[in-house]
């Protein structure tokens, strides 16, 4: 028969995986960046660049658009007030995300005109691009009326300068792209 001790001995590992997944872990929520989900978003709109700018090259159609830019703020700032966000605020934001996108998408025609063999030979419809940017904005003004709160904190800086490193790693970010998302990310602290 087992002594006492000997049967204590025994029960130690038992007792300390027990109490080991009594510890509350950390849920990816609880420890994620507030602002990641924002700066993704940002970073996805960023990446259709490539295919409009695919479309544009192929039919040779101007980068920039001044009337098409007003009319996408005007109706994002219609969003905004419709959610009760700042329309200013949303014209900046999204301001800075279209300028960061044209200049996307002239890097990539100076890449295709330095080297021609890099040039797509082919374009998704401009209509399904329009619509993938068209989620990407609503995402945006969804998690700009989440993270109103930290977008005006004094924490703000630190987190969005954090999660645009994370997100630029999660998605691969090369240096170009880094500073565009950089770019188009300038204004969300501001008030």
């Amino acid at each position: 028969m087992r002594s006492l001790s000997a049967y204590r001995r025994s029960l130690l590992p038992a007792i300390g995986a027990v109490t080991l997944l009594a510890i509350p872990v950390p849920s990816r929520a609880d420890t994620a960046n507030p602002l990641a989900e924002l700066v993704d978003a940002a970073a996805g709109r960023l990446q259709v660049a490539d295919d409009v700018a695919a479309v544009k090259w192929r039919t040779g159609g101007a980068i920039e658009d001044p009337v098409r830019v007003q009319q996408q703020l005007a109706k994002l700032a219609d969003d905004a007030a419709r959610n009760d966000l700042d329309p200013a605020y949303v014209q900046r934001i999204f301001g800075d995300q279209i300028a960061a996108t044209e200049a996307v998408e002239h890097h990539r025609f100076a890449q295709w005109k330095l080297d021609p063999a890099t040039a797509p030979a082919s374009a998704p419809e401009l209509a399904e691009s329009r619509a993938r940017i068209d989620g990407f904005n609503r995402e945006m003004l969804t998690q700009i009326g989440l993270r109103r709160q930290q977008l005006h904190s004094p924490e703000c800086a630190a987190l969005l300068d954090e999660a645009v490193r994370e997100v630029s790693a999660a998605r691969r970010l090369g240096e170009f792209e880094h500073g565009a998302l950089t770019s188009a990310t300038r204004e969300y602290c501001s008030e």
